[in-house]
Formats: C-alpha cells, structure tokens, sequence
C-alpha cells in the first residue's frame, strides 16, 4: 500500500512539472495609441503570429491606449522588467542616452517612404539598433506612421502662419528647434494628454501623424491641417534584452519571424490608414485640410531644412550625412 501511494505521489509530482513546464511564456507588449492606428495594428497582428507560430508557447498580452503606462514612463518599465516589448517613438531613447535616434525627428531628411526604409533596414539601422544593448534592450525593428503634419485652430498654409502658434511636440530637442525655426512655440507633453489640451486651449495646436489625429479625434478640436510631412513619424520596437536573451532559441527565433511579418503588415497599414483618416476627417466636416502648394512645400523646406545642420553635432554629423548619401542614391 506505501508504495502504491509513493508512485502515486511520484506520478502526481511529474504531472504538476509536465504542466507547470506547459505555461506559455508571457509577453507583455505596452503602448500608447489606439489599437485602430498602424502601431496598434502592427502590434496586434504580431501577437497572432507568435501566438501561432510558437503554437501557443508564448502568449503576447498587449496593453494599448496607455492604459499599463504613460509614454513618459515606458523605457523604464522595459528596462526594470515590468514590460518586456514596447514601440516607442524613435526619439525617446534620447533622454535615455542615446540622441542618435533624434536623427529621425529631423526635417525633410527623409524625402520618402522609400528612402526612409533605404536607411532603417540598412546599414545605419542595424548600427543604430545595436545602440540600445548597452541600455537593457533588444532592437526589433522600425514601424511607421506616416509622415508628420501640423495641426491649429487658425490655418498654416506658410511657415509664417505658424508665428506665435503653441504647438504641442514630442519630448525632442529636435522637434523644439523644428518649431522655433517656423517661429512656433514648442509645449511638451504626454500624448495621452494632448486632445485635453488642445480642447481647452493650452496649446493651439499639434505636431503629429495623421492616424493619431484621426483615432485620438484631435480633428474634433482642430480646425485645419496642413499636410507638411516635415518629419517622419515611426517607432522603434524593442524588448527587454534580459528577457529576450533568456528565450529558448527555438522560440526567440520564431518570434524575430513574427517581427518580420508585422514589419511588412505595418508597412501596408500605415499607407492605408494615412488615406483612411484624410478620407474620415474630411468626411466629418469638422477639420480642413489643405495641402501646400508645390511653391509653399519650398518654402516649409527652406524653413526647417537648417535644423538639419544645426542639430547634427547633437544627434551625430557622420550620421546625418550617411542618411543623406544614402537617400542621395534613392533621390538619383
């Protein structure tokens, strides 16, 4: 009868361990946008896919919407483990240490879709990736948004329009110079704060994408948009390293499978999303939206063009001039 009853806590034991080693390794992926917006889709989409591609061993939990956490505090759950998987705007590794990334913030650098992906899923973008090791973090890749505009309760058709304007800005050293050199007043703050501010009037208006105008309804309390596309509008996704290092390798490589196709889905939502929210926003009769000029496009150019200079000793000058050879060449 004993040892009856010692197989049977032998084989009681084994079960608890086979069942307790079938746990799905968790993912928690934060961000601060809307689940409709090419972030939120991409983010959503690559949940599927590790999901199936590792056949439910990993389970990603996605928390969009800043509903886990603040854009402002992000990095530093990542870093502490709270999270294991962001996608935070290009410049927020900045105040992390690493001002490379401000690169991306910078006007007109990037004359295309086409010469953007020229730069981050080349050379440069690998090298800048491998930046955020040193900081606690893996760097997956880069997902779009669109190109940035310029929203305001008064229409901006010419830089001068912009004199005197409060406008809400990512936290950037940057996109303050941006907005100083079209005679702007630059306001930081938490995006999950901005439809607030702009309804109220703290700031006149925002520096932002098209899908972020649309899903958070800032179109609600904006007058006029100005498609400038001054700067690019994209996100870095990254993991914690600890974490992502620590994977069984069978599945962290599935998962940079994962990554891969969300990279290409993201690619095809941004530009439709882009199309979708001009269409939407208009539909609504509540927002104009304008588009410059070929004359006034050279005039936003020759405004903001100089900040490229002025900013490169900060974000790097060999690489400022290694993106610009490198969509020289897309350009010819």
């Amino acid at each position: 009868m004993n040892r009856m009853l010692a197989i049977s806590a032998a084989v009681g034991i084994f079960c608890s361990g086979a069942a307790l080693a079938q746990e799905p390794i968790v993912i928690k992926f934060s961000h601060v946008v809307a689940a409709e917006t090419p972030k939120g889709q991409a983010t959503d989409f690559f949940k599927k896919r590790a999901e199936e591609l590792t056949n439910g061993r990993v389970k990603v939990e996605v928390f969009g919407n800043s509903t886990l956490y603040k854009d402002k505090e992000e990095l530093e759950a990542l870093q502490l483990g709270s999270v294991q998987m962001l996608a935070p705007v290009a410049s927020k590794f900045a105040p992390a240490g690493i001002k490379e990334f401000e690169v991306f913030d910078l006007p007109y650098i990037f004359p295309d879709a086409e010469a953007l992906h020229r730069v981050t899923r080349g050379p440069i973008g690998e090298s800048l990736l491998k930046k955020l090791e040193p900081r606690g973090m893996v760097g997956l890749g880069f997902w779009d948004a669109g190109f940035r505009v310029l929203s305001s309760n008064k229409p901006i058709h010419v830089p001068d329009d912009a004199k005197g304007q409060k406008i809400r800005i990512n936290s950037s050293k940057v996109n303050q110079a941006i907005m100083r050199s079209i005679g702007a007043l630059p306001q930081s703050m938490a995006f999950s704060e901005v439809y607030q501010a702009l309804q109220t009037g703290v700031v006149d208006g925002a520096d932002g994408n098209m899908a972020n105008l649309y899903t958070q309804k800032q179109y609600e309390v904006q007058k006029y948009v100005t498609l400038t596309h001054h700067t690019y509008s994209g996100y870095v996704v990254v993991a914690n390293k600890k974490f992502w290092d620590g994977l069984p390798a069978d599945i962290r490589g599935q998962l940079e499978v994962a990554m891969k196709e969300a990279i290409a889905f993201n690619d095809k939502v941004a530009e439709q999303d882009e199309a979708h929210a001009i269409a939407e926003i208009k539909a609504s009769g509540k927002t104009e939206i304008y588009t410059p000029t070929a004359a006034e496009k050279a005039l936003w150019i020759k405004a903001m063009e100089p900040v490229q200079d002025e900013l490169a000793p900060r974000v790097g000058k060999e690489l400022v001039e290694a993106i610009r050879k490198e969509t020289a060449a897309v350009a010819k």
